[in-house]
């Protein structure tokens, strides 16, 4: 089993490079082949990898005080885009939107796929400035209780007209 893991969001180290890799094998020989293969390819991508992010994750996740302190923050910043997410479906609903927005609330994590086609998202920025990818990605970190009506008044408009 094989599971990435990076810190780069949770502990806010963009551009650091820091996370995990973790491999659970049947036997330390295949352990020490894999490890073996693993260092190979992180060769190919840089010889001395970043350092400063990997301590500072090591001090926030080992420190208790600090960990406790990383984790109650964590729980408001999630808090606080599921609730979002939530605002944004229920808006949506209210206004009469055409489509079904659970796929708002059932997603996860900072960004959400609104399922706006390349057109309609191509008018949801040129025309009501809400920015988003083409393939309708949207950050919902980036939706408040003071836009988000604004941005599901946009929406409608989009999915009605485009």
């Amino acid at each position: 089993m094989i599971i990435a893991q990076s810190f780069s969001k949770v502990l806010g180290l963009y551009g650091e490079r820091t996370g995990a890799l973790h491999v659970v094998t049947s036997s330390k020989e295949v352990a020490a082949n894999v490890g073996s293969q693993i260092r190979l390819a992180i060769r190919c991508n840089w010889s001395s990898p970043p350092m400063h992010g990997a301590r500072i994750a090591a001090i926030c996740l080992n420190e208790p005080e600090m960990r406790e302190s990383w984790l109650r923050e964590l729980k408001v910043v999630t808090g606080r885009i599921t609730a979002m997410r939530e605002l944004l479906r229920s808006k949506l609903e209210e206004i009469k939107t055409p489509g079904t927005w659970n796929h708002v609330t059932d997603q996860i994590g900072m960004f959400s796929f609104t399922g706006l086609t390349v057109a309609q998202s191509k008018i949801m920025v040129e025309k009501h400035h809400v920015y988003m990818t083409p393939n309708g990605r949207i950050s919902v970190a980036g939706l408040t209780t003071k836009n988000v009506d604004y941005v599901a008044s946009c929406f409608k408009d989009a999915v009605e007209n485009y």
